[in-house]
């Protein structure tokens, strides 16, 4: 029962073998069992419809995302235009007479273009004025009530 030296490397060969088929054996097993789970009550033409499904959902989600995409710039370059600016402010031009009914309002957008419009009150007339504004800047000459709701408007 002993075994010769000159049989010592064919042994541990076999033995190695040996574990190495059972490891192996017991690899595929599990593989087996798991691919089985995976499959239980499908069929390979079930996993290739599920597959296209899948694929033209995510073609449209990437179309609809890109849909998404351009729908945003376009109400990103829209907000710039609209009215992000403002302010009222009241005062009386007059002193002698009336009270601050007299108003000048800023409306600005993002870039600072817009209008301001402005009224002064007396007892006898009313009378109102509407000049555009460029960068925050007019043509006409403004008077200092407009210059300050212009400020105060800034965006």
């Amino acid at each position: 029962m002993f075994i010769k030296s000159g049989n010592t490397p064919l042994l541990i060969f076999s033995i190695f073998t040996a574990l190495y088929i059972i490891v192996t054996f017991v690899w595929i097993v599990k593989t087996e069992k798991r691919l089985g789970r995976f499959f239980l009550g499908k069929k390979a033409k079930d996993l290739e419809d599920t597959i296209e499904i899948m694929q033209k959902e995510m073609m449209s989600l990437k179309d609809y995302r890109e849909k998404n995409s351009k729908d945003v710039a376009d109400l990103y370059s829209k907000t710039k235009k609209s009215i992000r600016g403002l302010e009222t402010i009241r005062f009386n031009p007059f002193p002698d007479q009336g009270s601050n009914q007299s108003f000048a309002i800023g409306l600005l957008n993002e870039e600072n273009d817009g209008v301001v419009i402005s009224s002064l009150y007396s007892r006898e007339r009313m009378s109102v004025f509407a000049k555009p504004i460029k960068k925050g800047k007019s043509d006409y000459e403004l008077t200092e009530e407009e210059k300050e709701v212009l400020k105060k408007a800034e965006v």
